[in-house]
This record gives C-alpha cells, sequence and structure tokens, in this order.
C-alpha cells in the first residue's frame, strides 16, 4: 500500500482513538487469498464492452437492487435502461421528459422496477420501468444535482445547486422537510441503518445529521480540501469519501474513525463503489485508470484503462461487474466516441 506523505490523511486531520493511525499506517506483507483469487478471475475476465447509451456526456450510472438492469443519467436530459443478459447490456429503454441535464439517479433500494431521476429542470421523476413511464414529478425549488434513495425505501432526499437538500415522501411525493446548508454539499447518502444522513461538503467536512430529526450529531475533518463523494459498503462497516486532495479515506461507521487511505489516484477523485461483497472498492478521477482496491488492506487489485477521465462507476450488486462512463472531450454535445457510451468491466476475455 503506498502511503501518502503529510500533511494529507488523518495525521492531519486530527483523527485519534483506537486504531485510527496505526491501521491506515499498517503494509500488509503480502497480497491476501481474496487478492490473489480476483486478480486469477480479472486475468480471464478483464473485458470491457461498450454501448452507446446517450448523445452526450454520461453524468451517472446505477443498477437496479436485483442487478437486472442498468440505468445511465446523462447531459441529453434523458435517461438509458439496460437489461443485463447473461454477459451484455442491451438497450431496453430511453426515458424523456426532462427539460435539462439528469445530473444523477439512483434504484429503490428493495423494488428493482423504480428508479428516481435529479435534473437541472427543478424536478425529479420517478419512473416505473415495467410501463415505461413516469409515475411522478415532483417540483422542487433549484436545480437538482444529487439524490438518494433511504434504505427503507420511504424518503428521497435531492440536493440542489443551492445546497438545500429536500426529503420527499417516496409514497405521496410530498415534501416531508427541507435543510438550508451554509456550506457547499457534494454528495449525499443516508448510513444503511437509515438513522443517520451523511453529507461531503466543499470544506473536506463530512456532516452528520440524526435521521428523520435532522439534527447535527457530528462534522469531521476529513480532508483538507472539497471532499466529493460518499459510499457505504453493503455490510455496514465501512463508507469511504473522496476528495479533491486525490486521496480516499476508508471510515470506520460505528466509532467514525478514518482507517485507511488509498493514494493512487493523481487527480480529485470523483466517484467510488463498493463491490458486493463488501471487499473491493473502485475509484475514479480525471486520471486515466480505475483503480480497484482490496478494502481491508488498501492494496492494489486490479485497474481498469481509461481512454479519457470517468466520472460514474457502479458494481454490480451480486457479481464481480462495473459499470461505468467516460468524459467526451468537454462535456457538450460532441462528436467525441466517449461522450455517450456506457462501458461494463469484468466480462469473459472470450465473450
Amino acid at each position: 500500500m503506498a502511503v501518502p506523505t503529510a500533511p494529507m490523511g488523518p495525521s492531519a486531520l486530527g483523527q485519534t482513538g483506537p486504531g485510527s493511525m496505526a491501521s491506515w499506517c499498517s503494509v500488509s506483507s503480502g497480497p491476501s487469498r481474496y487478492v490473489l483469487g480476483m486478480q486469477e478471475l480479472f486475468r480471464g475476465h478483464s473485458k470491457t464492452r461498450e454501448l452507446l447509451a446517450h448523445s452526450a456526456k454520461v453524468h451517472s450510472v446505477a443498477w437496479s437492487c436485483d442487478g437486472r438492469r442498468l440505468a445511465s443519467g446523462s447531459f441529453d436530459k434523458t435517461a438509458s435502461v439496460f437489461l443485463l443478459e447473461k454477459d451484455r447490456l442491451v438497450k431496453e429503454n430511453n426515458y424523456r421528459g426532462h427539460g435539462d441535464s439528469v445530473d444523477q439517479l439512483c434504484w429503490h433500494p428493495s423494488n428493482p422496477d423504480l428508479f428516481v431521476t435529479a435534473s437541472g429542470d427543478k424536478t425529479i421523476r420517478i419512473w416505473d420501468v415495467r410501463t415505461t413511464k413516469c409515475i411522478a414529478t415532483v417540483n422542487t425549488k433549484g436545480e437538482n444535482i444529487n439524490i438518494c434513495w433511504s434504505p427503507d425505501g420511504q424518503t428521497i432526499a435531492v440536493g440542489n445547486k443551492d445546497d438545500v437538500v429536500t426529503f420527499i415522501d417516496a409514497k405521496t411525493h410530498r415534501s416531508k422537510a427541507e435543510e438550508q446548508f451554509k456550506f457547499e454539499v457534494n454528495e449525499i447518502s443516508w448510513n444503511n441503518d437509515n438513522n443517520m444522513f451523511f453529507l461531503t461538503n466543499g470544506n473536506g467536512c463530512i456532516n452528520i445529521l440524526s435521521y428523520p430529526e435532522l439534527k447535527p450529531v457530528q462534522s469531521i475533518n476529513a480532508h483538507p480540501s472539497n471532499c466529493i463523494c460518499i459510499k457505504f459498503d453493503p455490510m455496514g462497516k465501512y463508507f469511504a469519501t473522496g476528495s479533491a486532495d486525490a486521496l480516499v479515506s476508508l471510515w470506520d461507521v460505528d466509532e467514525l474513525v478514518c482507517v485507511r487511505c488509498f493514494s493512487r489516484l493523481d487527480w480529485p477523485v470523483r466517484t467510488l463503489s463498493f463491490s458486493h461483497d463488501g471487499k473491493m472498492l473502485a475509484s475514479a478521477s480525471e486520471d486515466h485508470f480505475i483503480d480497484i482496491a482490496e478494502v481491508e488492506t488498501g492494496d492494489k487489485l486490479w485497474e481498469v484503462q481509461c481512454e479519457s477521465p470517468t466520472f460514474p462507476v457502479a458494481w454490480h450488486p451480486k457479481r464481480p461487474l462495473l459499470a461505468f462512463a467516460c468524459d467526451g472531450k468537454d462535456g457538450k454535445y460532441d462528436s467525441s466516441r466517449e461522450a455517450g457510451t456506457v462501458k461494463l468491466f469484468g466480462l469473459p476475455n472470450d465473450s
């Protein structure tokens, strides 16, 4: 594991308590059995297949909870849904209706037929893949840039460019609560237990609120610069944050201490995803590769080569398949081959 030099990482963050620095700085004695096994698998499954999904940059990719479908959202104002058939994605439908860029989308945590999109047109839309129709349009106060669905399926949280987060009842489609923050809100997420709400901010902090009370619980100085993204591992043991300092930091959910840093990227970390077993963490940036690390050691497990910067990454909820999308030249409507493609890594080399 490459250990970053000060002042980055927990040494500069004032992290104290049992195991924070010791485990963070531990260097493993050699690849674990899990790493060797996954490397062996990827040697035979290192193929990446790409599909043209949109006419412009893809902002978001996400799998349905059963892993049967992948959705993508784009600057071209649409969402696309693909079916995973054996080892290939087949385009099922394109979802139109938004009047501006679809900046983020996510699926219902337990219903594989519903997904929600957040758009710059000041609405969110809930879609049903069975009818291929929009079943609800909810008007919001600003241009929406991030969205998440609570683990219990009851609430959708959406954040806008004015740093307002609105909590919407997923059944009645009415706003339940609204919070204006005094800092730049980057990404939002519930914890797996649904009783805390996390925000990453422009000052490098992770802000934690109780849920549903939305009372401040803690603010963690996670990074010396902009804290961009946050993801929880499916096992509920860790969460990870990615920052403009090019570091990924791994946090113990219960202790709220940093246990490890991953420092193989050189550019701001824009996207993260844990594998279904919680043992691999994919991170990506403007570097032309996606780093895949073993969570428990920080060791490099694999890297996926890319031809341009990567924005969204998403591990399949049951299999070692990684969906991702790369930027076009500038994100506008351009003729770049990369611009509207969705990619899938982990396919058999002979497929």
